[in-house]
């Protein structure tokens, strides 16, 4: 009885030895997983944040982009509406005088010159000379 004793007491250390070694495993097992779900969740986080941020900036330049092309657009009409208006011969005879400065028959061209400016040789007539020590 003795030996069985002695053998059941054995056979139950190894057994509470192994269960131990399992547990401590599985434990170890649970933590690693844990750890790595931890990651990822950590990972997806960053990743959705960096989405939202670069979904604003986008929505910011399409914003501009469309005020950009409403602009384009109202000046694009504007450049048409001066092609009609200067594609009459009579718009492109009066362009043409007036730069070219020529007058129609019975036409009077009257040129105004602005005042002219000051020349280097005159300036240096006009100056006052120092006093020398």
């Amino acid at each position: 009885m003795r030996r069985n004793n002695k053998n059941e007491t054995k056979l139950e250390k190894k057994l509470h030895r192994k269960n131990s070694q399992e547990n401590n495993h599985s434990q170890f097992y649970y933590s690693f997983l844990t750890v790595i779900l931890l990651v990822c969740f950590i990972q997806m986080s960053v990743s959705a944040l960096l989405n939202v941020t670069k979904i604003i900036a986008y929505h910011r330049k399409m914003s501009t982009l469309e005020s950009k092309r409403i602009a384009a657009e109202a000046r694009n009409t504007n450049l048409k509406k001066e092609i009609k208006n200067f594609s009459t011969t009579e718009s492109m005879e009066a362009i043409a005088r007036n730069n070219l400065k020529m007058a129609k028959k019975d036409e009077l061209v009257v040129i105004l010159n602005k005042k002219n400016a000051v020349l280097p040789e005159q300036k240096n007539k006009h100056k006052k000379v120092g006093h020398k020590k």
